[in-house]
């Protein structure tokens, strides 16, 4: 279907736009096939107000007998306002923007029409791939080997083309340990340590079922990974409880008497509707400014969010902590592996990682540890915080992650070499893109659908020189130490910057970062300008 079938009434003149720190406006609006283009007509010179479609997550409308009144409630939590005179126009233009902002075809959205003059289609799609990284790591090469086994996504459709895994183990073994894994996520390497030769590896469960199966090249390829050391940890982001009742399933967890050498520990971590649900009371929360403070931080604990950064950030100290303080090596997996062990395992990186707290290296490891690995971007962005559509897949993970890093970098303001409007960037990007990095749910699928060849690379772009400058910390000092985030409940604050964005407290946010980068600037100015002069 053309998008202009989709399109009932194309331009409305005479609408006024109500936005967030902006007056009401007076103009035409155009509905395109991926934009809504609000322009003043009035004389001034000002842009026109472009509004992604996809990035629309509700629809509110109320016609009368002679206008109509459009509330647009978007997945970056902005909500918009369209006073449109005509009863016929509000609903015609309410119904192209419902069918146009809820399109699945993944080459009908717009990072396949998205041609910025500073990015090219020739260009290298992603910042590394497995071999590039693991041929940057050296010290791994007598342990650990590139496999591509998976080359043709037959063994696990999640999973990249290659992955990394001991070189003891063949590629015969590897699939008969991926067929008693969920989804063929058999264990591979995501980290390694080079002061303690220790590794932090990720997984899906077991598929050991109620009779308590077993495969002896799973067993096999964990047995590799602590060959010459006494013990390993499973960290399983399940109760233990779940983990039991997934058995009964066909799921499952590593049994004692198989599993040599590991020891399992559980730590239940939130995902799914559960998680959704929580982003949900919290941004009403943050919406509602009708109550008391003392209501309001009722409303706010109520939603369990910040409960859930503490789990998160809980239990990537752990794994951080065994792999470092304690020398062992770690197994993160939860049920499916797409979602809390990517989490914990990039946490943990940053943690332990003084190359992944650069502004490259955390994108780096985005796209290894996300977009690479396999999280379905596509089904957990589906929506943000305020469809009234049913939840199915749902599920504000990578969310969640960026706030943890939020928190990461509040504790830490030196560690992070990159700034919160790069969290910002990508949480609205996560949603509602140009790019095509996060089309899609695995990397088969990008390949399938051309998203490597037809749409640009985000990560790519918030590199460039003049996006890096934007995005990178001022006060970065680089530290080879493990920075080790406070849990406390003090120690964790609201993501003022987030989910108070449209409010007007945050103005004065934006400010105080312009004023800190521009002290900064003046700072380094004299300092580069007398070394200049020392060396003339």
């Amino acid at each position: 279907m053309e998008f202009s079938e989709h399109i009932k009434t194309a331009n409305v003149e005479d609408v006024v736009l109500r936005r967030p720190f902006y007056q009401p406006t007076k103009g035409t609006l155009c509905v395109t096939g991926h934009h809504l283009i609000f322009s003043n007509r009035g004389g001034d010179s000002a842009r026109p107000f472009l509004l992604l479609l996809r990035n629309i997550d509700a629809i509110e409308k109320r016609p009368s007998v002679s206008s109509g009144t459009i509330t647009l409630k978007c997945k970056d939590l902005c909500v918009l306002q369209l006073d449109i005179p005509g009863m016929e126009e509000c609903l015609n233009i309410a119904s192209s923007i419902e069918s146009l902002s809820s399109l699945e075809t993944v080459s009908e959205m717009y990072p396949f029409f998205y041609r910025p003059p500073f990015l090219s289609l020739q260009d290298q799609w992603g910042l590394s791939s497995t071999e590039q990284h693991y041929a940057q790591m050296k010290e791994i090469h007598d342990g650990w080997r590139v496999s591509q086994v998976n080359r043709d996504y037959s063994v696990s459709p999640s999973y990249p083309p290659a992955v990394i895994v001991p070189h003891s183990i063949d590629d015969e073994t590897l699939v008969k340990a991926a067929r008693f894994r969920q989804g063929g996520r058999f264990p591979v390497l995501c980290y390694y340590h080079r002061e303690t030769g220790t590794v932090i590896m990720r997984s899906s469960q077991p598929l050991s079922g109620a009779n308590r199966k077993r495969c002896r090249e799973d067993e096999l390829l964990l047995q590799a990974v602590i060959d010459g050391s006494e013990l390993g940890y499973i960290i399983d982001t399940r109760s233990s409880q779940q983990a039991q009742q997934a058995r009964m399933t066909g799921g499952g967890f590593e049994s004692k008497s198989c599993y040599r050498g590991w020891k399992r520990l559980h730590r239940q971590l939130e995902k799914g509707k559960v998680l959704q649900e929580s982003l949900i009371k919290l941004v009403e929360a943050c919406g509602d400014q009708s109550h008391s403070v003392d209501r309001w931080l009722s409303k706010l604990e109520n939603s369990k969010w910040l409960s859930h950064v503490q789990t998160a950030l809980s239990t990537a100290g752990l794994v951080a902590e065994c792999v470092e303080r304690d020398g062992h090596s770690v197994l993160v997996h939860g049920s499916e592996g797409t979602d809390t062990s990517l989490l914990v395992s990039s946490l943990a990186q940053l943690i332990l990682d003084p190359d992944s707290r650069t502004l490259a290296g955390f994108l780096g490891l985005l796209e290894r540890e996300w977009v690479q690995a396999g999280h379905p971007f596509q089904q957990r962005c589906a929506h943000s915080a305020y469809s009234h559509v049913r939840l199915r897949h749902e599920a504000p993970v990578f969310v969640l992650l960026l706030d943890c890093v939020w928190q990461l970098a509040r504790q830490f303001p030196l560690a992070m070499g990159f700034s919160e409007p790069l969290l910002l960037r990508l949480a609205k990007e996560v949603y509602a893109s140009d790019y095509g990095t996060f089309l899609c749910n695995s990397d088969q699928e990008r390949c399938v659908t051309g998203v490597k060849e037809r749409t640009h690379c985000l990560f790519q772009s918030l590199l460039r020189a003049n996006e890096r400058q934007h995005y990178s910390n001022p006060l970065y000092e680089r530290t080879e130490l493990a920075i080790w985030p406070s849990i406390q409940p003090p120690s964790l604050q609201l993501w003022k910057g987030l989910f108070l964005q449209w409010t007007d407290d945050a103005l004065h946010l934006v400010e105080a970062q312009k004023v800190i980068q521009n002290l900064v600037s003046q700072c380094h100015r004299p300092l580069n300008e007398k070394v200049e002069n020392t060396d003339g």
